[in-house]
């Protein structure tokens, strides 16, 4: 089951928060409405994800929106953290000038070219 969350988890976090529509999910993972209706039932009680009702084609249904999107590791690449040459004297108890990423110009550089990317 855990994979099984996990997958789904992964396609609608593909979809960002536009959400995808419960029926295209259960298409992709060829599950039938009513194992594929439970298993969002289970994930929204769990908090992973939201379900939007919505008016589709004259019909009902429900846009699956994640919650809680899985960890990628690529969040983590060109963290300055895995290179950095004063890793092993860093620490969040430092006050400043001590190394620590609560004041870290590496880190604040990193964030702010990561956010360029994710606009």
């Amino acid at each position: 089951m855990d994979k099984l969350t996990n997958k789904v988890c992964e396609i609608i976090a593909e979809f960002e928060d536009k959400g995808v529509l419960q029926s295209e999910l259960w298409k992709k993972l060829k599950l039938n409405s009513r194992d594929g209706s439970r298993l969002a039932l289970r994930l929204e009680r769990r908090g992973l994800i939201s379900r939007e009702k919505i008016l589709q084609k004259g019909r009902w249904t429900y846009k699956l929106i994640i919650e809680q999107a899985p960890i990628k590791l690529e969040s983590l690449i060109d963290s300055p953290c895995l290179t950095c040459p004063v890793e092993q004297k860093c620490d969040f108890e430092n006050a400043y000038p001590e190394p620590s990423p609560l004041h870290c110009q590496l880190i604040e550089n990193w964030v702010a070219v990561e956010f360029k990317k994710k606009k």
